[in-house]
């Protein structure tokens, strides 16, 4: 006897909102949600849309704002320093973010089989928590010259008087000190990501005779794409903030670093209290702040959609 299926119609309360169960749901989530809406709106939003404003305009910080319209933006895309700043910004992201993310996948596949790799990870990550400041005074004893530590050990095995690391090669120091302070955190947040894969997928591998390098692309970086993806975002935003690493290796206690090493946050304090002339161009430096906030988060968004995947259930 043939058997006719039924359709069988959904409540129209479960179709259009869930029903009331979902309903007390939505007004509990609102309580937990406000405080952290109220405390971005205060702290991110209003400063962002008073810079965007500050930027229409000539204001030395205390006297009466005078209207310029777009002419803060005009002078900033002929403003030489301005361009290099955001061009080390744009260094740092890529060059730095794509030599940390490397170093940090290698050192995951090394410690993922490894023993006493808790003790390892947290050594690792032991400089992301120590102040930009310390580092910096570390990396400057590390690197100066003569009697720096490299140059000493360059004397030792080669005889030579080393290099003047602080001199011809600074920016370059900056960010191989990036990438060393960085490497701890995005190594943890990667590995945190690797645990989660079942290990029978590494023995599946082992037993089919597959390389490190198939194991990496066939199996940790697809089953870890979600945590990479956002440890990605996480860099391009933190990467606009760079600031005390470069402010306290490049300068000195009087003085800014050297333009050539400008970031554009450095950009930004160089042309309100950093001593740049004309000084306190709260203006001039908002319009710098907007031009650069608008370019990260069209990064972040285009980043988003290329890094964007279906999620694999495992």
């Amino acid at each position: 006897m043939a058997v006719t299926a039924i359709p069988v119609s959904r409540p129209r309360k479960a179709v259009a909102g869930g029903g009331a169960l979902a309903r007390r749901r939505r007004k509990t989530f609102w309580p937990f949600l406000l405080p952290a809406l109220v405390i971005y709106a205060v702290f991110f939003i209003g400063p962002a849309l008073a810079s965007l404003w500050i930027s229409f305009h000539k204001w030395d910080g205390v006297g009466e704002m005078e209207p310029r319209g777009l002419q803060n933006y005009e002078i900033l895309f002929s403003d030489d320093t301005f361009l290099a700043a955001f061009g080390n910004t744009l260094l740092i992201l890529v060059v730095v973010g794509v030599a940390t993310f490397a170093v940090s996948f290698g050192l995951t596949m090394v410690l993922r089989d490894m023993r006493g790799k808790r003790f390892v990870r947290a050594v690792l990550f032991f400089p992301y928590i120590i102040s930009p400041l310390v580092l910096s005074v570390l990396w400057g004893f590390l690197f100066r010259t003569p009697e720096g530590l490299v140059n000493s050990a360059w004397a030792a095995l080669t005889g030579g008087t080393g290099v003047n690391w602080l001199g011809d090669h600074l920016f370059g120091v900056i960010m191989i000190g990036l990438i060393w302070v960085n490497t701890g955190f995005y190594t943890t947040v990667i590995m945190a990501g690797v645990d989660r894969i079942p290990p029978d997928l590494y023995e599946d591998c082992a037993l089919a005779g597959a390389t490190a390098w198939q194991r990496f692309r066939h199996v940790t970086l697809p089953l870890s794409w979600d945590v990479v993806a956002t440890a990605a975002v996480i860099w391009t935003i933190s990467s606009l903030k760079i600031f005390e690493f470069i402010y306290a290796f490049g300068g000195n206690t009087n003085d800014m670093p050297t333009v050539t090493v400008w970031n554009s946050a450095l950009f930004v304090y160089g042309a309100t209290f950093g001593g740049r002339t004309p000084q306190y161009q709260f203006g001039y430096a908002s319009a710098s702040a907007v031009v650069t906030l608008a370019v990260i988060t069209v990064l972040v968004v285009l980043l988003r959609r290329l890094l964007r995947r279906e999620a694999v259930a495992f």
